[in-house]
């Protein structure tokens, strides 16, 4: 039996099918729903639920807590209609205009700019049209039908010859895939992948001031964005906000100096929370989103795209929204939530 589900306020209409999930329908519908993980960890495609009934499966207590479900909120991506429904959800113009599709793809190279990063750049098939967002992600399909997603960090346009994208991958001790890409993966090894995915890119339909806050691996979507906003002749002020641990976590601290030095509206602000004393540090310390509040008081009039550890995110947003005045639909995320982290929660 197929449910319809009608979107409100857009009154856009999709079919779901028995026991498939509200978001992996409308992905499948190209209906432009936000979410991030699609994992019931993230809470980027939280909605209110204004008629019918679900079930979710599993999901993180704290990203849907029972007074918010009692209040009608559910996770699209992990809730499963029991009948007709209607959802309250602001639709993402753009998140739905790229089909998802299932392709092969050749390791061109392989860099470690640091000991726990390898920045991998993946030759896509050329009998295939693969079209994405700057910002968006990937999922590998393991052998074992696991998934792993990871941020495309290259904008479209600059995909090179033969086209590629590149993937900036942090490695996880003990990690199913991340342990393979530091110990055995070698250049011309095919790897299956699925996207793109994801509601976090630019809104290019505004003209508000930008801080782009990063840590970690995060930096990659957050890259592609930047390059974007080159291609396209931005000139939106634009703030980023890159924290790491120490000085060699900056593993593309060069790139950031020198995109900085190219626009003239861009502003590059490094930030490490535990500087090594060879690090001879003398730059910003501390937790990255408090030194974008120490700088910016008022985020009332701007927009933010933060992306890393959930921790970092969710900081960035309750203090953003409670003490700066950021309205909270100008806040986009993408956390990178692990396996360990949906393991521990």
């Amino acid at each position: 039996m197929n449910f319809q589900i009608t979107v409100q306020p857009s009154g856009r209409v999709f079919s779901v099918e028995r026991d498939e999930t509200l978001l992996g329908a409308a992905i499948r519908g190209g209906i432009g729903l936000p979410y991030g993980c699609k994992d019931g960890a993230c809470g980027s495609c939280k909605s209110k639920l204004l008629d019918g009934r679900v079930i979710h499966g599993a999901h993180q207590a704290k990203t849907l807590t029972p007074e918010e479900e009692a209040a009608g909120f559910v996770l699209t991506c992990c809730a499963t209609p029991q009948t007709d429904c209607t959802l309250e959800a602001r639709t993402v113009p753009g998140a739905g205009e790229f089909p998802v599709l299932k392709l092969p793809s050749r390791v061109i190279s392989i860099e470690k700019p640091s000991a726990d990063v390898a920045v991998l750049r993946l030759q896509l098939p050329a009998t295939q049209n693969f079209q994405f967002r700057a910002g968006q992600y990937v999922e590998f399909i393991l052998r074992d039908g696991a998934r792993r997603s990871y941020s495309m960090a290259n904008a479209p346009h600059n995909l090179g010859t033969p086209a590629a994208v590149e993937l900036h991958i942090r490695h996880m001790p003990g990690g199913k895939f991340t342990d393979h890409v530091f110990s055995a993966m070698k250049e011309k090894d095919i790897l299956r992948m699925e996207g793109p995915f994801g509601s976090f890119f630019l809104r290019e339909d505004s003209d508000k001031p930008i801080v782009l806050l990063a840590s970690g691996t995060g930096f990659a979507p957050i890259k592609a964005i930047i390059e974007r906003m080159q291609h396209l002749g931005l000139t939106r002020p634009t703030t980023l906000y890159w924290g790491c641990r120490s000085k060699a976590d900056l593993y593309l601290h060069e790139w950031a100096v020198q995109a900085a030095a190219q626009s003239s509206w861009l502003r590059y602000v490094p930030v490490l929370s535990e500087p090594k004393p060879e690090d001879q540090w003398t730059g910003r310390t501390g937790f990255v989103h408090q030194v974008v509040m120490a700088d910016q008081a008022d985020l009332s009039g701007h927009q933010v795209y933060a992306c890393g550890a959930p921790v970092m995110v969710d900081s960035a947003k309750a203090d953003f929204v409670a003490q700066c005045g950021l309205p909270a639909d100008e806040f986009f995320a993408d956390s990178f939530t692990s396996e360990a982290d949906k393991l521990s929660a």
